[in-house]
């Protein structure tokens, strides 16, 4: 057992939570149950993984992508009501760390990814950030485009969506999980040879087209599943309490 707010600020701490400026709230967004005994992780606040923690009795839910987003309704109606007041009632806490948990170095969505596709010489996509999003690594041995679609599918789980480009092989790569499609430009400007992310968009066919960088859509939950599930491990480690993963495949 473990108390929430020990929790709370090891994780903020661990994260930098405070040094991200975000599009939603990072640490504690529903306060629940003080004494914590148990968390179940998920990508998504959904409804699937709220049922599921109140099933196996979690008092913390651990997401990657929780509620309050900057331009979202204020009025807690409908179904993010429904799924509020679910958690109220059942007593457990929902705590979300968005960015923070796309770039830790060791945690992060990005650093998962990287360690799976066996990505070499790590590097920041955006010098400029003093936390970087997106990444740059370099395959072992270069790829056809064909082969690293393949190899992609094949590690992610994911069947993953290619914009060609005329470059023949694939070695220096840009990443950055989810919804970071326009990110194919600063991998232009970094001289990769492909960009992955999760989402793609209409407009995203004619850049990779036209900057000549290979662009593979692998997921965005499918590209995101990692960092929950490394920072809930890391928690129980931490604090010596028990953790589980909630999956609900999502094809986008």
């Amino acid at each position: 057992m473990a108390k929430l707010n020990d929790i709370i600020n090891w994780c903020n701490s661990t994260l930098k939570s405070s040094e991200f400026k975000d599009y939603a709230p990072n640490g504690l967004q529903i306060e629940g149950a003080q004494e914590v005994t148990k968390i179940l992780c998920a990508v998504t606040a959904s409804q699937d993984a709220i049922d599921a923690a109140i099933a196996q009795n979690a008092d913390l839910l651990l997401v990657h992508h929780g509620y309050f987003w900057k331009g979202e309704a204020y009025p807690i109606t409908g179904m993010r009501g429904n799924r509020i007041r679910s958690l109220i009632k059942n007593d457990i806490s929902l705590v979300g760390y968005h960015l923070p948990l796309d770039s830790h170095p060791t945690l992060g969505n990005n650093a998962a990814i990287a360690e799976i596709l066996e990505l070499e010489n790590i590097e920041a996509l955006d010098e400029s950030e003093r936390h970087p999003i997106g990444n740059i690594g370099y395959l072992k041995q270069a790829m056809t485009p064909e082969g690293f679609k393949k190899y992609l599918t094949e590690r992610l789980g994911f069947d993953t969506i290619h914009l060609n480009a005329d470059k023949n092989t694939i070695q220096k790569v840009g990443f950055c999980t989810g919804a970071a499609q326009d990110y194919i430009t600063k991998a232009y400007e970094q001289g990769c040879d492909a960009f992955i992310s999760g989402e793609v968009s209409e407009r995203t066919f004619y850049e990779a087209k036209e900057l000549n960088v290979h662009y593979y859509a692998c997921g965005h939950h499918a590209t995101e599943r990692y960092g929950v599930q490394r920072l809930g491990k890391a928690i129980s480690d931490q604090f010596n309490i028990e953790y589980s993963y909630f999956e609900l495949n999502n094809p986008i």
